[in-house]
């Protein structure tokens, strides 16, 4: 689901011409934002097999979307495309329980070669194909990323989230009704989870 209408009109198209030529047809439900999608997923989720995720969505920040939807729907086989194809973030969605990440910059043919081999397309297809990530990981640093991606808490992911958007620790504390000293807690978590110093070293990682 994307708000980027050329992508999802190219990503539909592709996809039941591909299942036209197998013999079969393919059902497409569209969202242009993380609320369309978490109440069409809850209407039809029998019949989808796939939710193919944009970060970038108007009403998301982040990951929160990603978040929201494994939180709701803990067995959902999500795929997210992004714009931003670092390895950090690759391993920052797949620790969230994606499937995959593909960058949009991949061609919309990889997408939906992807599609297939979930087995969507045709029976023959395998049935856990591995998650793809935009380079192979090189280096303790990104190693080390991966692995504090997973230790976060949800309230550090979500803290996370504002320090990325610039927000300062009181305006933090503020949204999330917590004492600035607790936030400023769950910062000093962070940092020492990447083995970073600063939040600008932090912010111009992950970004």
């Amino acid at each position: 689901m994307d708000d980027h209408d050329l992508l999802r009109l190219g990503v539909c198209a592709l996809v039941q011409a591909q299942a036209s030529s197998s013999g079969g047809r393919i059902e497409v439900f569209e969202a242009g934002n993380v609320t369309d999608a978490l109440a069409l997923y809850e209407a039809h989720q029998s019949a989808i097999g796939l939710v193919l995720l944009d970060l970038a969505l108007p009403d998301t920040h982040g990951l929160s979307g990603l978040a929201e939807f494994r939180l709701r729907f803990p067995a959902a086989r999500i795929v997210v495309l992004s714009g931003t194809g670092n390895s950090t973030l690759a391993q920052g969605v797949l620790a969230l329980g994606a499937s995959a990440f593909l960058p949009k910059s991949a061609d919309l043919k990889e997408v939906v070669s992807f599609i297939r081999a979930c087995g969507l397309l045709d029976p023959d297809a395998a049935d856990n194909p591995p998650p793809t990530v935009p380079k192979a990981l090189t280096g303790y640093a990104e190693f080390a990323h991966a692995s504090a991606w997973q230790e976060l808490t949800p309230r550090q992911m979500q803290v996370l989230q504002w320090v990325l958007e610039g927000k300062a620790n009181k305006e933090i504390a503020q949204l999330a009704n917590l004492s600035e000293g607790t936030v400023k807690n769950h910062v000093s978590t962070i940092l020492l989870l990447f083995g970073m110093r600063s939040r600008a070293q932090l912010i111009s990682t992950l970004h």
